[in-house]
């Protein structure tokens, strides 16, 4: 049997606000910050790159390259994808344990 498995693409997936938030809520956890562009990446993907990319006023080519892995994107351009996505950074205390 010559079964073909299409890629995996989280994007797919991201299909409301909601979801995009908690995604983003959980990678922003991981201590590697690489994660937490990768998925502003797929779910600027998810909205359309050139969208988010006019809406934060920044070019797609800069986009691509604030949100590759090793960027170490500004945090104003964080806060303008963010925004861009119609999300917000938000601050919360830790859990007690």
């Amino acid at each position: 049997m010559n079964d073909k498995l299409a890629p995996f693409d989280v994007s797919d997936y991201l299909d409301d606000e909601g979801v995009m938030a908690e995604y983003l809520a959980a990678c922003l956890e991981d201590p590697n910050p690489d994660v937490f562009l990768s998925a502003l990446a797929d779910v600027a993907k998810a909205k359309g790159m050139a969208q988010v990319a006019k809406a934060s006023g920044l070019g797609r080519e800069s986009l691509y390259k604030a949100l590759a892995p090793g960027a170490h994107p500004r945090h104003e351009t964080i806060r303008k994808v963010v925004a861009a996505l119609g999300l917000k950074i938000t601050i919360a205390p830790a859990a007690a344990e």
